[in-house]
């Protein structure tokens, strides 16, 4: 009896697994290789001077990117042009590893004038563009890093009443190369009155100077009702009020990171308080949606214009190599052919010389 059973159970397994194909695991072998290989991502802060770019920096990755920098004197700041300083930190968070890239631009909106100030920061874009054209065109494709900008945290000033024309000329230049995400900066000098009309006041002046800043993706139906509501509390967020904070302060017995004030203390990671929560949550939840549409728009837009233009610098530099090589080819073979012509002619006159001198010797005698 036991022994019918035994077969009946292991009939059923059989008709069970010839069901079953295993292409089901396929998600778990690309998590694994994900995993195995990790992560780029390549994050730019651009705004004025003095509004908390590197410290939020800091606060949203939980690293010190910049622990040696020296804060430029105004007498320095006069005579100082736009730079970009590039950050890599590996960071690893439960077996998954980031190669994080931060690109600041000290200098920027310090000067006097800033027309075309942004003209470096561009040029910076496009120089990651087409290395990574060059590379993909190459013959070593496996191993390319990807150093293109996939987004642009841009820090617009609290102090004013809206945004000044060097933060629109700015977004309306770049925003066809990179996805730019609006920060109001050092939120927490604002009432939340003043925050909800300042951001009023911002989208509008985006919206009627028709710059194009990174939207979430729309939500599918068949996501849960807890996620299609945090995507939309992060849409409203936008342009994201935000202050950041490297030191531990103590609220009710908890450290929490965070400012402290005379009239009380700034938790940064309460979402009361400012939208660090929500602006971390933005990155980390669409990190892969920014590097896609960095890599499907903005990059194809590149590669397209440099392929009108007849391949620019990736395919052409590839081809007068090759030419060049040709060249240098033919030119080897014609020394090589003169050379053996030369012998030649030097072997014959040898032979005459010697046939000369045994006629000579036998007509005397």
């Amino acid at each position: 009896m036991s022994d019918t059973r035994s077969y009946s159970s292991l009939t059923q397994s059989v008709q069970d697994t010839s069901s079953y194909v295993g292409f089901a695991n396929l998600p778990n072998q690309v998590h694994r290789k994900s995993v195995k290989k990790g992560f780029e991502f390549t994050l730019m802060v651009a705004g004025e001077s003095g509004l908390g770019k590197s410290t939020l920096i800091d606060s949203l990755f939980l690293t010190d990117l910049y622990p040696d920098r020296v804060v430029p004197t105004a007498q320095d700041r006069i005579k100082r042009t736009v730079q970009l300083d590039a950050n890599t930190v590996e960071i690893e968070e439960r077996g998954v590893k980031l190669r994080l890239t931060v690109v600041d631009t000290p200098g920027f909106g310090d000067a006097i004038d800033n027309t075309d100030s942004f003209q470096q920061i561009i040029k910076y874009i496009d120089q990651q563009f087409d290395r990574y054209l060059r590379d993909e065109s190459g013959l070593n494709r496996k191993n390319i890093v990807d150093n293109r900008v996939h987004c642009c945290f841009y820090f617009i000033s609290p102090y004013g009443h809206g945004l000044k024309p060097l933060d629109i000329d700015f977004m309306k230049q770049l925003s066809n190369k990179v996805s730019i995400v609006p920060v109001i900066a050092k939120s927490d000098c604002l009432t939340m009155a003043e925050i909800k009309r300042l951001k009023v006041r911002i989208l509008e002046e985006i919206n009627a100077a028709g710059i194009k800043i990174y939207n979430l993706p729309d939500v599918d139906t068949d996501e849960d009702e807890e996620y299609k509501l945090q995507v939309a509390q992060l849409r409203e967020s936008i342009p994201f009020a935000v202050c950041g904070a490297n030191a531990m302060v103590e609220i009710g017995g908890k450290k929490v990171r965070g400012r402290q004030y005379p009239w009380g203390i700034v938790d940064v990671e309460n979402p009361e308080h400012c939208d660090f929560i929500k602006l971390r949550s933005m990155l980390i939840t669409h990190m892969q949606d920014l590097q896609e549409v960095t890599h499907d728009v903005h990059y194809e837009n590149f590669r397209s214009e440099r392929l009108a233009r007849g391949g620019g610098g990736a395919t052409s530099k590839p081809a007068e190599a090759g030419r060049t090589d040709q060249k240098d080819q033919m030119l080897a073979e014609k020394d090589e052919e003169l050379r053996r012509m030369q012998e030649m002619l030097a072997k014959m006159q040898q032979q005459i010389k010697q046939q000369s001198s045994t006629n000579l010797a036998a007509y005397n005698n």
